[in-house]
């Protein structure tokens, strides 16, 4: 793995015309794995759920301004984020590393970052699930300290979504953010 390059993190809304190339490429990748359309999947939840003061969308951006990777978070509960866009039934999420950026750490970072903006919003815990045939994914949450919440020496294809979840820190909230 090489090193990331100097990013810089921003928050946006799903509108902001970066995100845009990013979930195009995302929607792609989906339903060449999934064998459907997963654009439609991409957009099932109104962009409001990805604001503040309950939600987020974050952008990696390089030093031109450039989006190499993204991800957001929406309330689950009172005091759990949610790092997938639909309900666990489905397989699409909302953390992603454009092609030609990827084996950089950059997931790793939103995912830090996501973590990290969840826990200033109070959050205590984040849920999310992936879908079997992401194994990279499946692979970066295992590395990153998430607890899996289905059998992981059974087949993934057997299990559908594959659930995990992750106790934040102690942060401390900001601004009318904090009132969830």
């Amino acid at each position: 793995m090489t090193s990331a390059p100097e990013l810089t993190v921003i928050q946006v809304p799903v509108s902001d015309p970066r995100v845009r190339p990013l979930l195009s490429e995302l929607g792609h990748e989906y339903s060449t794995r999934y064998g459907k359309d997963a654009h439609a999947e991409l957009s099932r939840y109104p962009d409001e759920e990805f604001t503040e003061p309950h939600g987020g969308l974050l952008l990696l951006l390089l030093e031109r301004g450039e989006p190499v990777a993204g991800g957001a978070f929406r309330r689950y509960d009172a005091t759990t984020a949610e790092l997938m866009g639909v309900p666990p039934d489905e397989v699409w999420g909302r953390i992603w590393t454009h092609s030609a950026h990827r084996r950089r750490g950059l997931a790793r970072r939103v995912l830090a970052e996501l973590e990290r903006e969840a826990g200033t919003r109070g959050y205590r815990r984040v849920h999310l699930t992936t879908g079997p045939r992401q194994p990279e994914a499946r692979g970066l949450y295992l590395a990153t300290g998430y607890t899996p919440l289905f059998d992981t020496a059974a087949d993934p294809e057997t299990i559908g979504p594959l659930p995990f979840e992750k106790h934040l820190t102690a942060q401390a909230p900001t601004g009318e953010a904090a009132e969830l």
